[in-house]
C-alpha cells in the first residue's frame, strides 16, 4: 500500500507542474583524428540530471532551465572526456564541431579486471567491490578500484551485495548471497566496457538499486565500435597469459548488427603457489533495428572459469615458508595438483526489446541461466589429517603442550615441515590400499537454473520531470550435492558419518563410487518479485528525486536424502519462508553556481535475509534460523561537488546502519582424527558504517594532472547479537566447549569491536603525464591503515568464562584479563607505490596500443585480512595456548601480492 501511495503521489506531481523556458545547447561530436561522428556519446551538465546522447551523425541538442556558469561534459567510450565551460542566459548556443581525442589509457580497465579476478579467487574475499566501479570517472572511486583494490579496500566498508549489477537492464545479483558473480562474464572486457554507473544513493534509470551504487553493462552492438580488435596480455597475478578477440559488424542495410567476442586466460600457477588458472569465454549478440523506435537483441554468454584456491595461514607458517605459501597443493607425477579447485560455468541467454521515443523509453528483457559452481575438497575418514599445516604437525603444538614445552620435538616438527611443506599425494594413494577409501576427493556442487524477467520504463512528462517504473521477477531452482571425484585407487567409499556411525542416506546403499552423489543432496527454490517507481524533478538550481520499491521473496528447501541423524527433518520440503519488504530513498541537490553544488540523499530499505543465511544446516535438515527477520538498512550521505575548468572534486560524508542482520558461518572443529562440521548462527546483529570521502583532481597543464584522495571510515559492530552453535554429532566437540547438538550461547559482547571490512583509512596522491605524441605515464603513492582481523564470536559469549571440568567460572577470568586476551588485532599499516603507462599509434586507420602497470613496486609484504580461530572456546584454553607467544590456534591471515605486473598489447582496425 505504501508503494502505491508513493507512485500515485508521484503521478499527481507530474500532472500539476507546468513547463518552463529553457536554454538550448547544440553541437556535433566527432573524432579528432578522422573527423568521424561519434554516436551514443553522453552529454550532461555537471550538477544537473539533464542528459542526452548523440545521434548517428554525432549531433546533440540539450536543454537546461538554469542560468549562469556551467561545465558541459561530453563522454564517449574510448575517448577522453571533454569539459567545456559555458555561460547560459536564456539563449541558444551552437558549439559547432566538438573533437574528442582517443583515450590512450583506455586499456587501463584491463588492469582493473585483473584486480577483480584476484579478489574473487576465494569465497573468503568475495565481498570486495572494485569490480562495480569500472564505469565511473569519479577520481575517488577510480583510486578505490585501481589502487586501493589490491589491498581489498571496500568503499564505505560495504560488500558487493549492496550494489546492483545489471547486463542490458537485467539484474545479475544472485539470490543465494545477494552478490554479483563477476566470473559469469569474466574475460569479456571488450563487450562490457559500455557501462552506466550511479554512485551510492544517486538515482538510477534502471533500478531502485543498492546503497553502494548501480552498474548497467550495455552490450548492444550498436554501442560498440565497428571492426576487429585483438589483444594479448601477460601478467604474474591470477593468470600468466590472456588472448582476446572481438569483432563488431557495421550496421547492415537491413538493420542487423552483431558482435562476437572470445577470450582465453591461463596459468600453471598464479602469484600464490599452486593456484592454476584455466578460463575461456565466448560472447555473441545480434541486434535488429526494426524501425526508428524499436529494436530487438539476442545475447549469449558462456564463461568457464577453473582455478586453484589458496588458504589463509598463521604467522608461524608465514615465517617458515613465506607469504606466497599455499598448503592446498602438492606434486603428483611431476605436475602441480591442487586439492581445492573451484569451477564456475553458468552460461546465460538473453532476449531484449528496446523502445525509444522522445517522451518514453522501455527496456524489457528475459534471461535464462543454467550451470554449475563447484568447489573440490579432500575428505578423510578414520585417517590422519592430510593438511600439511594441521596444528599437530607444526612446532607450536609441542611448545604449547599441556605437559610442558618439548623444544626437541618442536625442532623436529619444524625440519619435517620444511622438508615436506606440501600435500603428499603419494601418501594418500598409499593409505587407500584397502577396498574402502580412507581419503576421498569430492566436489561440493551447486547446479542453478534461474529465470529472470525485467521491464523498465522511462517517462519524460516535460523537460524538468522524469519518472522511472520497473518490474522484475526471478525464479531459482538450485540443486546442491556432494559428488565423488577421485577415490585414489580404493574401490568404494562408505557414506557413513565417522563420529556417530550414522548413515547420510538411509534410502540407498552406503557404498558409493566415483561420480556418485553422497554425503548430502537437497534443492533450494526461490521466487523473487520487485517493483519500483522513481520520480525526478529539476527546477532552476534545485533537483530532487524520490523512489520507492516493494519486494516479495519466498524460499524453500527440499531434502532428497534421509539422514539418519535427522530422520524426521532431513527429507522432504521445509516450511516456506516468505518476506515482504519496502524500500524508500530520496535526494535533494542545490546548485550554488553551475560549478559548485550540494546534495543530500537518504534511504530506508528493508531487505530479506539471503538464502545463505536462512537455513541453519541445509545440507542435512530443514531447520530454519530461529527468529529470522528482514534486515533494515538506513543510510544517508551529504556531498559537495566542485567542477572548475582545472579542478574537479567531491567531498562526501556518509552514515549507514544495518539492523537485524543474520549470519550463518560454517567451520570445522578438529578432534584428533577427522573433524566435525559446525554451524554458528548469529542473529539480531547491527553494524554501523560512517566516514568521509575526498577526491580531488587538478589539471596543471594539458599534459600534467595531479590527484589526491582520502577515505576516513569507522566501521564497527553496533549491537550485542545472540549466538547459537549447532553440532552435527555429539562427542566431536569436546575440545571446544562440551556442547551437545544445539546450544544457545547467549549474547556475544562485541559492540564497538571493529568490522573486518578492509582498511578503514586510505590515502593516495597521484601524478599523470600525457604527451601530445600519444604516450603517457602515471604513478600513485598509497597509504592504507586501520585494517582489523575478524573476531571470534563464541569467545565473546558467557560460555567463554566457564571451566568445562568444574562448570564454574575460571577464577582468574577477570574483566581485565579477558579484555587483554580478547583485544582485537589491528593489522599493520602499509604503503604501496603503483606505476602505469602506455603508448598508442594510429596508422592508416589501424590502432595499436600498449599498456603496462607495476603494482606494489617496492614489493611490500602486507596482510589484507585475517580472522581469529574459534578452536579455543574458553578462557583456560585460550590463555594456555597464548602463554608461549606462538599459539597453535593463532589468527590466520591473507597476504597481499608483492610486486606484480600487467602488460597488454591491442590491435584494432
Amino acid at each position: 500500500m505504501r508503494f502505491f501511495l508513493v507512485s500515485f503521489f508521484s503521478m499527481c506531481i507530474c500532472l500539476i507542474i507546468n513547463g518552463q523556458e529553457s536554454n538550448l545547447v547544440s553541437g556535433y561530436v566527432l573524432t579528432s583524428d578522422t573527423k568521424e561522428p561519434i554516436a551514443d556519446g553522453l552529454i550532461t551538465f555537471e550538477g544537473s540530471a539533464t542528459s542526452i546522447k548523440t545521434d548517428q551523425v554525432g549531433f546533440f541538442e540539450i536543454s537546461i532551465f538554469n542560468s549562469g556558469n556551467f561545465i558541459l561534459n561530453i563522454t564517449a567510450s574510448g575517448y577522453l572526456v571533454k569539459r567545456i565551460p559555458i555561460f547560459l542566459e536564456d539563449s541558444r548556443i551552437d558549439l559547432g564541431n566538438i573533437l574528442l581525442e582517443r583515450d590512450i589509457a583506455y586499456d587501463q580497465t584491463d588492469n582493473l579486471v585483473t584486480l577483480t579476478d584476484a579478489e574473487f579467487s576465494d569465497e573468503e574475499s568475495s565481498m570486495v567491490t572494485s569490480g562495480l566501479l569500472q564505469a565511473t570517472r569519479d577520481v575517488f572511486l577510480r583510486r578505490a578500484a585501481f589502487d586501493f583494490g589490491q589491498a581489498f579496500f571496500r568503499v564505505r566498508g560495504y560488500d558487493s551485495r549492496n550494489g546492483t549489477v545489471m547486463i542490458n537492464g537485467l539484474p545479475m545479483n544472485k539470490l543465494f548471497d545477494g552478490r554479483p558473480q563477476w566470473n559469469n562474464w569474466g574475460g569479456l572486457n571488450d563487450v562490457t566496457r559500455n557501462q552506466e554507473y550511479s554512485n551510492g544513493l544517486d538515482p538510477s534509470g534502471y533500478t531502485f538499486g543498492g546503497i553502494l551504487g548501480n552498474t548497467n553493462l550495455d552490450t548492444r552492438p550498436s554501442g560498440l565500435r565497428p571492426g576487429f580488435r585483438f589483444s594479448a596480455s601477460a601478467s604474474n597475478r591470477t593468470y600468466a597469459g590472456r588472448l582476446m578477440a572481438t569483432y563488431t559488424s557495421p550496421t547492415k542495410s537491413n538493420g542487423l548488427k552483431y558482435t562476437i567476442s572470445s577470450s582465453r586466460r591461463w596459468a600453471k600457477e598464479g602469484y600464490i603457489d599452486g593456484t592454476l588458472y584455466d578460463a575461456y569465454s565466448v560472447f555473441g549478440a545480434l541486434e535488429y533495428q526494426i524501425d526508428a523506435k524499436n529494436s530487438l537483441m539476442a545475447t549469449a554468454i558462456w564463461a568457464s572459469n577453473r582455478r586453484g584456491r589458496s588458504a589463509a595461514i598463521t604467522e608461524e607458517v608465514q615465517e617458515l615458508v613465506g607469504n606466497g605459501y599455499n598448503p592446498y597443493w602438492g606434486i603428483q607425477n611431476g605436475e602441480i595438483r591442487n586439492s581445492r579447485e573451484r569451477k564456475i560455468a553458468e552460461p546465460m541467454f538473453m532476449l531484449n526489446h528496446y523502445f525509444e521515443s522522445d517522451k518514453f523509453s522501455l527496456n524489457s528483457g528475459i534471461s535464462y541461466q543454467s550451470g554449475i559452481h563447484s568447489k573440490s575438497r579432500l575428505g578423510y575418514y578414520n585417517a590422519p589429517n592430510p593438511d600439511p599445516v594441521y596444528y599437530r604437525y607444526l612446532p607450536s603444538f609441542y611448545i604449547n603442550s599441556p605437559i610442558g614445552a618439548n623444544f626437541i620435538s618442536a625442532d623436529m616438527a619444524r625440519l619435517g615441515f620444511l622438508e615436506n611443506p606440501q600435500m603428499r599425494w603419494e601418501a594418500i594413494y598409499a593409505a587407500n590400499f584397502n577396498d574402502k577409501a580412507a581419503y576421498v576427493l569430492y566436489d561440493d556442487v551447486v547446479e542453478d537454473d534461474q529465470l529472470t524477467v525485467n521491464s523498465v520504463g522511462n517517462i519524460k512528462f516535460s523537460d524538468p520531470i522524469k519518472m522511472n517504473v520497473g518490474l522484475s521477477f526471478k525464479q531459482l531452482r538450485s540443486d546442491n550435492y556432494a559428488k565423488i571425484k577421485d577415490l585414489f585407487g580404493a574401490d568404494f567409499h562408505e557414506d557413513i558419518d565417522p563420529f556417530s556411525n550414522t548413515a547420510n542416506n538411509l534410502d540407498e546403499s552406503s557404498d558409493r563410487y566415483e561420480n556418485d552423489i553422497f554425503n548430502y543432496h537437497y534443492t533450494l527454490t526461490a521466487d523473487y518479485w520487485n517493483v519500483f517507481s522513481q520520480l525526478e524533478y529539476s527546477h532552476k538550481k534545485w533537483r530532487a528525486f524520490m523512489a520507492a520499491q516493494f519486494s516479495s521473496s519466498v524460499y524453500q528447501r527440499n531434502g532428497l536424502f534421509k539422514n539418519e541423524r535427522y530422520i524426521d527433518n532431513s527429507q522432504g520440503k521445509s516450511a516456506s519462508l516468505t518476506f515482504s519488504n519496502f524500500g524508500y530513498k530520496g535526494g535533494l541537490s542545490y546548485q550554488i553556481t553551475g560549478r559548485h553544488w550540494l546534495s543530500v540523499n537518504g534511504a530506508m530499505v528493508e531487505r530479506p535475509a539471503v538464502i545463505q543465511n536462512a537455513f541453519v544446516n541445509p545440507r542435512e535438515n530443514n531447520d530454519v534460523v530461529p527468529n529470522l527477520q528482514s534486515e533494515t538498512v538506513t543510510s544517508t550521505d551529504i556531498n559537495y561537488f566542485i567542477r572548475l575548468p582545472k579542478l574537479t572534486g567531491r567531498l562526501t560524508g556518509f552514515y549507514t546502519r544495518f539492523q537485524h542482520t543474520t549470519d550463518v558461518n560454517y567451520f570445522y572443529v578438529d578432534a584428533g582424527v577427522g573433524s566435525d562440521f559446525v554451524q554458528e548462527v548469529i542473529t539480531d546483529l547491527d553494524k554501523l558504517h560512517m566516514g568521509t570521502e575526498l577526491g580531488l583532481e587538478y589539471e596543471v597543464s594539458s599534459s600534467v594532472k595531479l590527484s589526491a584522495v582520502a577515505a576516513l571510515g569507522k566501521y564497527l559492530y553496533a549491537s550485542d547479537p545472540n549466538v547459537t552453535i549447532n553440532f552435527d554429532t555429539a562427542g566431536a566437540e569436546e575440545d571446544l566447549i562440551n556442547l551437545e547438538g544445539v546450544k544457545d550461547l547467549g549474547i556475544a559482547k562485541i559492540k564497538d569491536y571493529k568490522l573486518a571490512q578492509g582498511p578503514q583509512k586510505a590515502f593516495a596522491v597521484g601524478i599523470e603525464y600525457r604527451d601530445p605524441k600519444y604516450w603517457w605515464v602515471g604513478g600513485t603513492a598509497n597509504y592504507l591503515a586501520n585494517n582489523y582481523a575478524n573476531i571470534s564470536m563464541i569467545t565473546r559469549t558467557p560460555s567463554f568464562y566457564i571451566d568445562p571440568e568444574t562448570g564454574q567460572a575460571f577464577p582468574d577470568a577477570t574483566e581485565e584479563n579477558v579484555a587483554r586476551l580478547l583485544k582485537q588485532e589491528r593489522l599493520d599499516n602499509f604503503y604501496l607505490l603503483n606505476l602505469v603507462g602506455g603508448k598508442s599509434w594510429l596508422k592508416k586507420g589501424k590502432y595499436i596500443s600498449v599498456f603496462a602497470s607495476i603494482n606494489n613496486v617496492f614489493d611490500t609484504v602486507f596482510r589484507t585480512g585475517g580472522y581469529e580461530q574459534s578452536r579455543n572456546g574458553n578462557y583456560g584454553q585460550l590463555k594456555q595456548d597464548n602463554l608461549s607467544g606462538n599459539p597453535s590456534f593463532a589468527p590466520k591471515y591473507w597476504y597481499g601480492y608483492g610486486r606484480t605486473y600487467f602488460l597488454n598489447v591491442a590491435y584494432s582496425f
